[in-house]
């Protein structure tokens, strides 16, 4: 205060950021309303531990569950066709993670891939969906593997699409990770982040893709402004800090996966380096299986929706039948 006393340029220059920060903070917050409106949810609700999930379900038959990546949404897995493809043969389930899309994200909880896979698990319980097959994609792989390993009884298989899954140097991930920091997360999310975020993501969907091209309906209908909404990228930033100690907290144990387990990984993936990451992982799980595709990058399931379906149609086959159940097959 003495310092703006002796300079009143500097209480101006002071008071006019405070208030280009208010207005911006509420440009961005009426953006995010427009996306909601323009955007409404697809599916239905489930209220677990006070938490309330949104998620998509089409089709009959046997369970698969899909779990997106960081920054996107359940429609990911609806644009890229895989969510319609599975659905002809199973009843399929495709969350909106916490804090993604329309499904909520407590601040008094720390988001771990444990502690997501756990209140999913608790919805499936809820759901009356019994071992399911787990489709992770990106991010979305630690939460599956976290529900494998946690929750075994309960997992009939797991498919792992451009996974992250041993702790590595992301100097990425540390930039990405500062929305989620107190009070300067809060300020980022509501000014600059969103600004950033349009100006930089044509580039980082160029980016994803590689080498494939964008398809054109992910461009058409990828609801781009629901991802840029504050909520949402505070959820993108918390994952991001999360994404290494996850991995180290988890790597350790996947010797213990005992279900059928299937890789798939691209080998242009210009997100994660498919030597040290799905290769090792494939390495460490005997009864795993990996396929790494040319041509394509870390969105695999958009150019090959038919290739993951084929996966899932394989791990459903080498799941063992309950007791007193009559193979497929032998029916």
């Amino acid at each position: 205060m003495e310092l703006f006393k002796r300079s009143p340029a500097a209480g101006t220059i002071a008071v006019s950021v405070l208030v280009g920060v208010g207005i911006t903070a509420l440009i961005n917050g009426a953006l995010a309303r427009g996306a909601e409106r323009r955007n409404p949810p697809k599916g239905k609700f489930i209220e677990i531990d006070g938490v309330r999930l949104h998620y998509v379900e089409k089709g009959a038959g046997s369970p698969v569950v899909l779990l997106h990546g960081n920054q996107t949404m359940a429609e990911d897995f609806e644009i890229s066709g895989v969510f319609d493809v599975v659905a002809e043969n199973h009843n399929v389930i495709a969350f909106d993670r916490p804090g993604f899309g329309y499904s909520e994200r407590p601040r008094e909880t720390v988001w771990t891939p444990s502690a997501q896979a756990d209140l999913i698990h608790k919805a499936l319980v809820e759901l009356g969906v019994e071992k399911p097959v787990l489709v992770g994609h990106s991010w979305g792989t630690l939460v599956a593997l976290a529900y494998a390993l946690e929750h075994p009884a309960d997992t009939g298989a797991v498919l792992l699409l451009s996974g992250y899954y041993f702790p590595s140097k992301r100097i990425d991930v540390v930039i990405a990770s500062l929305a989620a920091m107190p009070i300067l997360g809060d300020v980022l999310r509501y000014t600059v982040s969103p600004l950033l975020s349009w100006l930089t993501g044509p580039l980082f969907v160029k980016t994803v893709f590689a080498p494939s091209e964008v398809p054109e309906r992910f461009q058409r209908e990828f609801p781009f402004s629901m991802a840029l909404r504050p909520s949402q990228i505070r959820a993108t930033a918390g994952d991001a800090s999360l994404m290494v100690p996850a991995a180290a907290s988890l790597c350790g144990r996947y010797q213990e996966l005992a279900m059928p387990l299937a890789i798939m990984a691209g080998r242009g993936d210009k997100i994660v380096n498919i030597e040290p990451q799905p290769m090792r992982l494939h390495g460490l799980v005997r009864q795993s299986t990996l396929e790494v595709i040319d041509g394509t990058g870390h969105m695999l399931h958009h150019t090959f929706p038919e290739k993951v379906s084929a996966a899932i149609e394989i791990l459903r086959v080498k799941m063992k039948p309950e007791a007193g159940q009559v193979p497929k097959a032998a029916e």
